[in-house]
């Protein structure tokens, strides 16, 4: 034992003494220094920074900032957010592959983010150095823009309203689920007060609204049909259409499409596509196994799964978790 405690005597004076004379020699000859010299400092620092915070982002947490009014009123536009990267699986590299996903599945109510479905990559580099340089400026820079140079969303935020054999019906904007194991459905809102969920989903558009929405899709079947003369339009739609203060763009786009298709199949029967089409939207929604089903909170103003489906949930990137921005709205939302 006594052997042992000399050799690490030994070593600790080695160590020490020498780390001292290296001291007493830097004080006698010290450098000189220079204007590159320090910019080459500095540029290090730099360098090492941004380096530890791209790895931050890409492995622990993300900065997120909220680009749309989906969210609302949970989460408003231009609010930053930190994002859990590692809670359903470790992603290697953006929009690579993830470790450890199976066993780490999205959970109803969860506030996610993941990849737009419906994005145009412009190629894996790109992709990878715009994100790379996003979360490196803590997202103050983003160089991913669209055609008339708006950002392009290349990552969405939403909350996961239905999971694995879930089926979701929309009618006039209302959601009815019929959760896996159920025989029946259910308004959401009030699956939502009996288990505890977020009250987060809100509307916006009236139930009064409805019926010129309807008239309004309901001509424009008849238009694209060619009958849009007046003595084959039933005057119910003509009536019901002037009370539209705004017919720039319907406000329930989803409920839109589905009259248009059910006015279409009705005027002609065997227009076969036309009936597919509608089916497509009363049957509603069922989700596969492993996916999820995406929708916004401000359930009225939100292009969602209800447009581009469910979502596979190796696409789902992260939690959202914290609100740090702005400074009078910080808040956990880890439970919203």
């Amino acid at each position: 034992m006594s052997l042992l405690i000399d050799k690490v005597e030994k070593i600790a004076i080695k160590h020490f003494t020498k780390k001292k004379a290296i001291k007493i020699y830097m004080k006698e000859h010290p450098v000189k220094k220079t204007f590159w010299g320090e910019v080459k400092g500095w540029l290090d620092a730099l360098v090492f920074a941004v380096v530890v915070l791209v790895l931050i982002n890409q492995y622990i947490f993300q900065l997120f900032v909220i680009p749309t009014p989906s969210m609302e009123k949970t989460m408003l536009v231009k609010d930053r957010v930190f994002v859990n990267k590692n809670i359903y699986g470790l992603e290697v590299w953006p929009g690579g592959t993830k470790l450890g996903s199976s066993k780490r599945t999205v959970l109803r109510d969860n506030i996610i983010t993941f990849y737009n479905p419906e994005y145009v990559s412009k190629g894996p580099l790109f992709d990878i150095a715009a994100q790379m340089l996003f979360s490196a400026t803590f997202s103050l820079v983003n160089i991913d823009k669209n055609e008339d140079g708006t950002p392009a969303e290349r990552l969405y935020v939403k909350r996961a309203a239905a999971l694995n054999n879930d089926t979701v019906k929309f009618e006039n904007g209302n959601i009815n689920i019929r959760v896996s194991g159920s025989d029946s459905f259910v308004n959401e809102m009030d699956f939502r007060e009996e288990n505890n969920l977020s009250l987060g989903p809100n509307r916006l558009i009236e139930d009064s609204y409805y019926y010129p929405l309807k008239a309004w899709a309901s001509l424009i079947a008849y238009r694209d049909k060619g009958l849009n003369n007046s003595s084959y339009t039933p005057s119910y739609y003509l009536n019901e259409y002037k009370k539209l203060s705004d017919n720039s763009y319907p406000k329930d786009m989803y409920e839109f499409m589905k009259t248009k298709y059910y006015t279409e199949h009705k005027i002609d029967p065997s227009d076969f596509s036309a009936r597919s089409n509608y089916n497509s939207y009363s049957n509603g929604i069922t989700v596969p196994s492993n996916y999820v089903l995406p929708l916004g909170d401000n359930r009225d103003n939100s292009h969602d799964g209800r447009y581009f489906g469910p979502v596979s949930q190796d696409k789902v990137i992260g939690r959202v978790f914290f609100r740090f921005w702005p400074i009078n709205r910080i808040s956990y939302l880890g439970n919203k």
